[in-house]
């Protein structure tokens, strides 16, 4: 079949084998000019090499976009997902699932920059990032054309792939050349291992899998504290100190990486509709979560709480599913930042041997009132009006039962 013709695309590139061969099929199959978008979310790989390997394969210097989104991943993707308290079926604090809104975000930008007529990706055919980047895409631009190379072409081994490379002179790393034991992505949220040793879920991950902690077991035999001071939801300093976005994270990634904390091997539903194994690692996200849920727990009001908790399984499932653009997802995100308001404070945590556990809290607008919660004498609350509150709650049981006693 004739492909329809396409002028320019954007690829989004890690200079890694699987985009790199991308880059060059894209220029054979279709014959169009390329230009490639490497994004630094934290990932921790030195990205001038894909530059240099983007220069190699003919790209010219105009059309490599390598940009820096660490700050700006963190302030307007990570912390408003952490405001919801996010987790994708009770477990998974989506640091796959949030980072590919922006990537594709940043894609379009470059499209309409360059005028490029098409977007490409190197998600496969059978996980969940196709659907995030394509949704992403056409929310934002829905005229584009999208080049998804996985449901396209005929190289559908990693042999082929190496043959492919080597046809086109395209750099491979040595290990590369043999079968990687599984993949790995990654960004300053977590890191996330898929596939070959890993599928068969009733198997115990090697410790060669983790690569952003160290094993409980492992752990010092001394506590570490730290304190988290937080402003209308979001976490603002560290023992006291403001910081960045990215460079507050990075530090909690850092104090639960010596603590072991932040593992997680999960089976859980893709939105393709198959399961899948991974194991996912995210230190400074978990410590965060359980921060969060603390100053939210004296600043909250019951019935807000309780209502975020009812919400969150939608909300994080939508980001899951890619729907980061979504109408529904922005009109959560705007319940859940209502709620946040009065959600400042401090949380002081002690990470011990991967357990990450409040030890205080406190807040200028604390709705914990120990003269209400007192087990000693006070003189605010009647203990009498209970029972009138609970006889109250009590009318419709006593009334269902009467009637039972009747038919029976």
């Amino acid at each position: 079949m004739t492909k329809k013709p396409v002028k320019k695309v954007v690829l989004a590139y890690s200079g890694g084998l699987d985009t790199s061969v991308i880059l060059k099929w894209l220029q054979e199959a279709y014959g169009c000019e390329v230009v490639t978008f490497t994004a630094d979310l934290g990932q921790g790989e030195e990205l001038a090499p894909a530059r240099k390997k983007a220069e190699l394969l003919g790209i010219k210097p105009g059309n490599i976009y390598i940009e820096d989104l660490r700050e700006e991943f963190v302030r307007d993707y990570i912390f408003p997902m952490f405001r919801a308290n996010a987790l994708y079926e009770g477990q998974y604090l989506l640091g796959t699932s949030i980072a590919r809104p922006l990537i594709a975000k940043k894609q379009i930008e470059i499209a309409n920059k360059v005028g490029a007529d098409a977007v490409a990706h190197g998600a496969t055919g059978k996980g969940n990032d196709q659907v995030r980047f394509e949704l992403a895409y056409y929310a934002l631009k829905p005229d584009v054309r999208v080049i998804a190379p996985w449901r396209e072409w005929e190289l559908d081994s990693r042999t082929k792939l190496i043959e492919f490379a080597e046809k086109h002179q395209i750099p491979i790393a040595k290990d590369k050349r043999g079968d990687a034991p599984f993949s790995v992505d990654a960004n300053l949220l977590h890191s996330s291992s898929e596939g070959k040793v890993l599928e068969d879920p009733a198997i115990e991950a090697d410790s060669i899998v983790y690569q952003r902690t160290i094993s409980p077991e492992e752990a010092p035999d001394k506590a570490s504290h730290v304190e988290i001071g937080f402003e209308r939801g979001d976490p603002v300093s560290i023992d006291g100190k403001i910081l960045s976005p990215a460079t507050l994270l990075t530090q909690l990634n850092e104090l639960g990486r010596a603590n072991g904390i932040g593992r997680l091997d999960l089976v859980e539903n893709r939105f393709v509709g198959m399961k899948s194994r991974g194991v996912y690692e995210t230190p400074g996200g978990t410590i965060l979560n359980v921060a969060h849920r603390g100053i939210e727990s004296i600043t909250l009001d019951r019935g807000a709480a309780h209502l975020k908790d009812d919400l969150m399984p939608r909300y994080a499932e939508l980001i899951y599913f890619g729907f980061w653009f979504a109408p529904e997802r922005e009109m959560l995100q705007a319940l859940i930042d209502k709620s946040q308001e009065f959600v400042t404070g401090s949380v002081r945590m002690k990470l011990y041997k991967g357990n990450a556990t409040i030890v205080g809290r406190s807040s200028p607008y604390s709705l914990y009132r120990q003269d209400y919660v007192t087990f000693e004498k006070d003189s605010v609350y009647d203990q009498k009006d209970a029972t009138g509150f609970i006889k109250l709650n009590a009318l419709r049981l006593r009334l269902l039962a009467a009637r039972n006693q009747v038919k029976r």
